[in-house]
């Protein structure tokens, strides 16, 4: 009987101490991301943010927009993280940097207080119902989408990026 208790508390242990291991695995990739997107945003002279390589794809500032808008819309709709007022003052540069830090930091506070149980939760998303482990999973492949392209952008322009950061 003892061991059988024994072995029921080390599985819900570490069942708990998975459930804490996948918000802190989440942040921590996200801080990363964060710091890689501002180093590739930084890379870009402010000349070269209204750059764009065909008529038909977005310059590298809205691509940065975009980043920022899909950040805050996805996290203030799903995982109640505040609103950000947009920075108006410095460059175009300064203030899309100053806008995507303060997305980042809105949406990491709403997901690191965002209870495990929820992420469970099934909520209603134009593409049909989604957990908000899904929508939280799409929050992520939509920047690492796009801060590829940006990539492209800077090697386009002759601008080695930053090396990579994975975890």
């Amino acid at each position: 009987m003892n061991k059988i208790f024994l072995l029921l508390l080390c599985v819900s242990l570490s069942a708990a101490g998975q459930q804490d291991n996948f918000k802190g695995a989440f942040l921590e990739k996200w801080d990363n991301s964060r710091d890689y997107l501002i180093e590739i945003a930084e890379a870009m002279p402010a000349d070269g943010y209204d750059f764009r390589p065909t008529e038909r794809q977005m310059t590298f500032n809205e691509q940065l927009e975009h980043i920022q808008g899909n950040i805050s819309w996805l996290s203030s709709k799903y995982f109640n993280a505040s609103k950000i007022d947009s920075a108006t003052s410095g460059t175009k540069k300064d203030q899309i940097l100053e806008n995507l830090k303060r997305a980042f930091a809105s949406a990491r506070v709403a997901i690191e207080n965002t209870p495990e149980a929820d992420f469970k939760t099934t909520v209603d998303f134009f593409a049909g119902p989604k957990s908000k482990l899904q929508i939280l999973n799409l929050l992520h492949d939509h920047l690492s989408h796009h801060r590829g392209q940006l990539i492209v952008y800077l090697n386009l322009n002759e601008i080695e990026p930053p090396s990579y950061s994975g975890w």
